[in-house]
């Protein structure tokens, strides 16, 4: 069953914001509708074409954004079981400065529809949890005495979105040279 895409804002939230919430939300969700924004029109060679040394591709950057969603909200801070959560690293366990994957068989719009219901469980997770919420232990948690923070966890996922758009933009750029929003 195909679900709508979320309503990302195509605007930074308000300015005048004060609640740390909102603020919060409103950036990721305005940094998740920009990354969609920022592959659309693609064609699958280009979004399967790396032009930086390091060799990812705007699809690889995709997949790895959804995986970090998982890690951090879901495998992380709430402690579900996540049978893969370095699936962005290909099959088989996670090794450190292994590039993200991507298999010749997944498609661009099975991986949307895929960080569409990720996007949609971790506003579930962030709306049912105050910010000064600690993670719950578990896998990425196991010491309990060591745990996380949910604003801290969402500052971390904005830092990670507004650092990777911002490479995705100079690769948008090499590509078709499209700048900017």
């Amino acid at each position: 069953m195909t679900m709508l895409p979320l309503p990302f804002p195509a605007a930074e939230p308000p300015d005048r914001l004060t609640d740390p919430r909102d603020l919060l939300d409103g950036y990721l969700d305005y940094y998740r509708g920009a990354l969609l924004r920022k592959l659309d029109g693609l064609s699958d060679e280009r979004l399967r074409t790396a032009v930086l040394p390091s060799g990812w591709t705007p699809i690889q950057l995709f997949k790895h954004l959804t995986y970090v969603e998982i890690r951090w909200l879901r495998w992380g801070f709430a402690g579900e079981a996540v049978e893969h959560p370095w699936g962005d690293r290909g099959p088989g366990e996670r090794s450190p400065g292994e590039p993200w994957h991507v298999a010749e068989d997944e498609t661009f719009e099975e991986l949307k529809e895929f960080f569409l219901d990720t996007v949609r469980r971790s506003k579930e997770i962030v709306a049912a949890a105050p910010l000064d919420a600690f993670s719950a232990p578990g896998p990425r948690y196991p010491n309990p005495d060591l745990p996380a923070s949910l604003i801290w966890i969402l500052f971390h996922l904005l830092q990670e979105y507004a650092r990777h758009l911002g490479h995705l933009d100079a690769v948008r750029e090499l590509l078709d040279h499209a700048a900017g929003e």
